[in-house]
């Protein structure tokens, strides 16, 4: 994998897509074992500590680009939810409103996003995450009715897939 820094407590590498968080040592967040991008690794567990702590007091920015299906109706929000496992498939997160009464054990996520290029049928966005929960940008976007392109586990049923596409 190509490492883009390293010294003695750290590493960030370029993470490709089909690779599980289990292979790495030390990771100081999470990335899903389809999505590819930079990764953090801790060379010894007092970095480990500084850098998860960064992420825990959201001092650490998390962006992500995405292609989704469909066109947003706004060229930049925010989403403001709680999210949980959900209670049908216990692979994927639910997405719950404040006001649900089965809120209980569920955590707040905030994701803001931004268009940066319009298709005839996707959007291309920045993502930034407020907060970092499993699944919490695929479990965002379906939400708002417009699933990461290429998603198994989130999209919709027969949902389009550009041509040359395999994964989210």
């Amino acid at each position: 994998m190509k490492v883009f820094y390293e010294d003695e407590n750290v590493r960030v590498i370029d993470k490709p897509a089909g690779i599980a968080m289990d292979k790495f040592e030390k990771p100081a967040h999470r990335l899903d074992k389809d999505t590819s991008g930079v990764l953090l690794l801790a060379k010894n567990d007092k970095t480990l500590e500084f850098l998860q702590k960064q992420f825990q007091e959201r001092k650490a920015e998390k962006r992500y680009v995405a292609l989704v299906v469909g066109n947003l109706k706004n060229n930049q929000g925010k989403i403001e939810t709680l999210l949980g496992r959900s209670p049908k498939d216990r692979r994927k997160q639910k997405v719950y409103l404040p006001h649900d009464p089965r809120t209980q054990g569920k955590r707040e996520t905030v994701t803001e996003y931004q268009v940066l290029q319009k298709f005839e049928n996707y959007d291309l966005i920045e993502v930034e995450l407020k907060t970092g929960r499993k699944h919490q940008i695929r479990a965002h976007l379906t939400f708002l009715g417009h699933p990461v392109v290429c998603d198994k586990l989130y999209g919709f049923k027969n949902q389009p897939c550009p041509k040359g596409l395999k994964r989210q």
